[in-house]
């Protein structure tokens, strides 16, 4: 049979489905911050306004070059296509779970709860400080923990002054929560 009737998959959805009930805890919603919202809407936007014509430019240039079997450039530009198309629909469905959740409205602001920033205290007397945000979002180097993280989980409904402890990789750990914070993240 020919490949041009056949359809070129490397089991991308599986992949995707998998990657999205990996993250999520089943019968969630996609907890997000606005900030964070914003800058997945942002890729989005670039990709399908950007890249993803350049790239079908590229292409089609490439096709009208003759024999495409051994042409690098519509190999490569088909390829890079299929990953644009499966990041394009990854982020969509993504959007399309989401809850905007923004930290500046909470009401209990004496409590962690999604979008808190927590100053911590952990047992060798260092301070760290940590956002409160969805899985899309965690930058553990920009101090961002998903709140499905065990540390953000064991965190939930504390009060500044509470100690608590949580499984971290290297074995249970205790820490103090000095100082609870919302405002509203940057996009």
């Amino acid at each position: 049979m020919s490949k041009a009737f056949t359809r070129e998959t490397d089991g991308d959805e599986d992949e995707e489905e998998l990657e999205l009930s990996l993250k999520l805890p089943q019968g969630t919603r996609n907890y997000i911050t606005p900030g964070g919202y914003a800058r997945i809407k942002e890729e989005l936007d670039h990709l399908l306004r950007n890249e993803r014509p350049h790239v079908v430019e590229v292409v089609h240039w490439a096709a009208s070059n003759g024999d495409r079997s051994e042409n690098g450039d519509y190999i490569y530009g088909k390829r890079r296509l299929r990953e644009i198309d499966r990041r394009i629909r990854f982020l969509t469905r993504r959007l399309d779970l989401s809850e905007v959740v923004d930290p500046a409205r909470q009401v209990n602001a004496d409590q962690v709860f999604f979008g808190a920033t927590v100053t911590l205290l952990d047992e060798q007397g260092i301070e760290q400080r940590y956002q409160i945000v969805g899985v899309d979002e965690t930058d553990f180097k920009h101090g961002r923990i998903s709140w499905v993280s065990p540390l953000a989980r064991a965190l939930l409904k504390a009060r500044e002054g509470d100690r608590v402890r949580f499984q971290s990789p290297a074995g249970w750990r205790e820490v103090e929560v000095l100082e609870i914070d919302y405002r509203s993240s940057e996009p």
